[in-house]
């Protein structure tokens, strides 16, 4: 399933980092960005959680909530957190509803054999609760960066 712009971002709830909890219900009205990530503490993870840390002040200023998402337990995302200084949310999905609804459950390939997997994704929900923009496919280098444009062009 793929998330077109403009649709309505489909509801969540889900316990994150810092004994905190994330829901659609409690960023309304404001912009935020859900990324989707395969797996804690893996070197492209880190990557693009360290990166969207490092622009957070930016994404602040704006007023803009960073959530990543991954089937990870909550023990594993603390350790995570902890590891690397990550302050915003890290939101454990282990049933992967929210991923599906978002659509970053994909097929995957390694070495020809398919599975099912996270495709490490991301999107930027306006205040009206909408899609406004969805980057399928996410290459890590420079990510962060093009989220942050696409935040001030809203």
């Amino acid at each position: 399933m793929s998330l077109s712009e403009g649709a309505k971002a489909p509801d969540f709830t889900l316990q994150a980092t810092g004994g905190r909890t994330v829901s659609l219900k409690e960023l309304k009205g404001k912009p935020f960005v859900l990324y989707f990530y395969p797996r804690a503490s893996t070197p492209g993870c880190t990557k693009e959680a360290c990166a969207f840390q490092e622009g957070l002040p930016d994404f602040s200023k704006l007023g803009v909530t960073v959530i990543g998402v991954s089937k990870d337990s909550m023990k594993a995302l603390e350790k995570f957190a902890a590891s690397y200084n990550l302050t915003f949310p890290l939101a454990s999905d282990p049933e992967g509803k929210v991923i599906e609804a978002y659509g970053a459950w994909q097929e995957k390939s390694l070495y020809g054999r398919k599975y099912m997997g996270i495709e490490r994704s991301t999107v930027l929900v306006d205040a009206a609760g909408k899609v406004a923009r969805h980057w399928p496919k996410v290459k890590v280098a420079g990510h962060a960066e093009e989220v942050l444009a696409a935040v001030k062009a809203l």
